[in-house]
């Protein structure tokens, strides 16, 4: 069939995680179809959003390669599709009826978000206005580091809220601004401020980006007086939270602090773990534990990198025809995992293990034989053996022992752990990993 053809040849285009996502999830619908007009079904509104924003003009480009004809591309839902009338209504009339709704990234859901200690408050707060806009905290302030779920959350409210018939706008401060600044220079303020503060929800993504935008900031504190007066719901992030912004204006400031304000933190080893098993699963990449556990301890903490690490992974194993080892991942791996060991001194070692296992740096260089102390103290050694050029009578002499065969006798005994005990070395590598990238 022409159609299926024409999905194949877009098949080679784009990426296989993208197709199996968006474009296998369409059905031609022949009988809708005319030679100026193709119709394909999708099976939610979001997957029709997506497809047509993104690969509706490819589509038809493709159409054109094939039969030297330019058709229409519809992306319709079934129930849009009469079934008394031959002739059916174009997705782009349909949705017409709610013309401000922003186009949103389908694949953030709350159901693909891996929850952990370190997003656990922001995930709630996110799931409850999403269910109760403009009622239960208004606004949302999310902050944290770069790559940790931010965006993820609030692409989620947006599209449980248009699921549930509310009209989204998201838009980055960038856009805002520069929305802003067109219509400025255009004389056409009306059309910017109808846009803006006549949704349900509005999602601002890099607030920290308003720093020392004043005119911004000015129409950015009318348009959230508008809304907020109006009930309707405003979700802000940010990489830190307001009273850190500089430059910002303390009546924003003041309004950014009236409802909840959550962080989302560094993510603990385990959810890192369960973050990559999700994405495998959705992608349908096929990673053993070993893989997973090598990828969450040495690729830092930032969620959107580990996954482009994921994604490179699996197409370079499809190019190469390669089944996905674990020699196979590390050797792709390795210009993406940063290795700063000739940076790393025995100070920065102590520093993070005294850090994450909350004993004192002293304690961890003394003769203590505590069971907790004598541990840390045991890694330290391992790490600085590892990860530094020190020789073993020097860290003899750094770690207050008699000489080096008291470090031999440890490195042996932690061997031996990291060997025999899976939760054991899990947290080593974390420490390594912590270690590695403490200037990132």
């Amino acid at each position: 069939m022409l159609a299926d053809n024409v999905l194949e040849l877009l098949k080679s285009e784009i990426s296989e995680i993208e197709y199996n996502r968006y474009i296998k999830q369409l059905k031609y619908h022949e009988k809708a179809s005319r030679s100026d007009y193709t119709v394909f079904i999708a099976p939610n509104i979001l997957i029709a959003n997506w497809v047509k924003t993104k690969y509706s003009k490819k589509i038809a480009h493709l159409f054109e390669v094939k039969t030297g004809k330019k058709p229409k591309i519809n992306i319709m839902l079934k129930n849009q599709i009469s079934k008394t009338s031959k002739k059916s209504v174009p997705i782009d009339i349909e949705l017409s009826k709610s013309p401000k709704n922003t186009i949103l990234n389908p694949s953030y859901t709350f159901d693909s978000f891996v929850v952990g200690s370190s997003n656990q408050f922001a995930y709630t707060v996110a799931k409850a206005v999403a269910e109760k806009p403009g009622l239960t905290y208004n606004p949302v302030f999310i902050y944290g580091p770069t790559g940790l779920g931010k965006t993820h959350l609030i692409h989620a409210i947006g599209n449980y809220s248009q699921a549930n018939g509310k009209i989204v706008i998201y838009a980055t401060i960038e856009q805002f601004m520069n929305d802003f600044t067109y219509n400025l220079r255009n004389q056409s303020m009306e059309r910017f401020r109808e846009k803006y503060r006549s949704c349900d929800i509005l999602l601002i993504d890099d607030a920290q980006f308003l720093s020392n935008k004043i005119q911004t900031q000015e129409e950015f504190f009318h348009t959230f007086n508008e809304l907020h007066s109006a009930g309707k719901q405003i979700v802000l992030t940010s990489d830190k939270p307001p009273k850190n912004i500089n430059g910002l204006e303390g009546r924003l400031q003041s309004r950014f602090e009236w409802g909840s304000i959550s962080d989302i933190g560094l993510p603990e080893l385990e959810t890192k773990i369960a973050i990559i098993r999700k994405k495998c699963e959705l992608d349908g990449i096929d990673l053993n534990s070993d893989i997973i556990n090598y990828i969450a301890t040495n690729m830092g903490d930032n969620i959107r990198e580990i996954e482009g690490a994921i994604i490179n992974l699996n197409a370079y194993a499809s190019l190469m025809r390669q089944e996905i080892t674990f020699e196979f991942a590390k050797n792709v791996m390795k210009e993406q995992i940063k290795e700063k060991r000739e940076n790393i001194t025995l100070e920065d070692i102590i520093a993070v293990i005294s850090k994450d296992l909350n004993i004192k740096p002293s304690e961890i260089k003394s003769k203590k034989r505590n069971k907790n102390i004598v541990e840390a103290r045991r890694i330290g050694i391992y790490l600085a053996r590892t990860l530094t050029p020190n020789s073993m009578p020097a860290l003899a002499s750094f770690f207050g022992m008699k000489d080096h065969t008291a470090v031999s006798h440890n490195m042996k005994k932690i061997n031996e752990l990291i060997e025999t005990n899976e939760t054991f070395k899990l947290k080593v590598d974390e420490l390594k990993n912590r270690v590695l990238t403490k200037d990132e």
